[in-house]
């Protein structure tokens, strides 16, 4: 009898101990980052048998990478970017050539005044250089350039137009500092890139002080970026980049401007066509006469890419 009672209270008092609990869910943790990451593979080839019109076997190839780490909180914006390329070519009775190579490293920090305001005040960070020797081909003897040789370092204060609704991004800097490092003696003493070359004794040709490796100049930037998609799954992107030095002949523009059709085919197979143009008065062309390489004046540098591949997002 005493042991049911006893049994019977201690249920009892559990039950209204348990009772008296209240669960608390915590929270989701809060993050004010946002991140994508892409990574792609772009092949092509051509095989030739027997083909009365001639042509020789190749194959290509591209490997792309993309990061963005986006920081939003109230007023405040950081945006960063990642872009890797590298893309090689085999033809037939051809050495294995380099097709595209780039690394490139974007950051953008701003403040608002107010969350309605599509200008936000802050800074700027680019940087650029390439992974591998380029060379004039078929020259491959000494190369035109190199990993750090060239890179080049923006760091500047501006303001940053900002519309998501349309993805419209025009920065304005009235002050940016433009470093070019070229961490190659031979280039540097070459001048190479726009950096002083070295000096020699005109009479003896011994040499008196060695080129510099790098250069600053202090001037303006301007960078767009605007994307659309114009037509069902058919993205267009353009980026443009303009700069001019406030004291080495000022008004001659630095131009840098990337334009690319993606067009998507499923959700990892893509098609891309895309142009590079840039133009630089401080990068010299060379040219070949009488078998020899000669230092002609700056030119217009385009590149155009059409490649089908995989693309992956996570």
């Amino acid at each position: 009898m005493k042991k049911t009672f006893f049994m019977g209270f201690l249920a009892l008092f559990i039950q209204q101990s348990f009772s008296q609990i209240v669960v608390t869910k915590l929270p989701d943790s809060t993050t004010y980052w946002t991140k994508t990451n892409k990574i792609g593979l772009d092949i092509s080839q051509i095989t030739f048998v027997n083909w009365n019109a001639g042509g020789n076997n190749s194959v290509s190839g591209l490997v792309k990478g993309q990061a963005l780490r986006k920081y939003e909180k109230k007023n405040f914006s950081w945006n960063n970017e990642l872009i890797l390329r590298y893309g090689i070519n085999k033809q037939e009775g051809q050495e294995l050539r380099k097709t595209d190579d780039q690394i490139q490293i974007n950051s953008t920090a701003g403040f608002r005044k107010d969350s309605t305001s599509n200008w936000f005040y802050g800074g700027k960070f680019t940087f650029n250089t390439q992974f591998a020797n380029g060379y004039n081909y078929p020259n491959t003897d000494e190369p035109i350039s190199k990993f750090f040789a060239p890179a080049y370092v923006f760091l500047g204060i501006g303001s940053e137009y900002v519309r998501k609704d349309i993805h419209l991004n025009l920065y304005l800097s009235p002050l940016t500092q433009k470093t070019t490092l070229v961490l190659d003696r031979r280039l540097a003493d070459q001048g190479a890139f726009g950096v002083d070359a070295a000096v020699y004794d005109e009479v003896t040709g011994e040499l008196i002080r060695h080129g510099r490796k790098s250069r600053t100049e202090i001037g303006i930037l301007v960078t767009n970026q605007w994307q659309k998609e114009v037509y069902k799954n058919i993205n267009l992107e353009h980026r443009l980049s303009l700069y001019t030095d406030y004291i080495n002949k000022f008004g001659n523009i630095d131009v840098d401007w990337q334009l690319q059709l993606d067009m998507t085919v499923n959700q990892y197979v893509k098609a891309n066509i895309g142009s590079h143009l840039i133009y630089d008065d401080d990068i010299k062309a060379k040219e070949e006469v009488n078998g020899e390489q000669i230092t002609v004046g700056p030119k217009v540098q385009l590149k155009q890419i059409l490649g089908v591949g995989v693309t992956y997002t996570f």
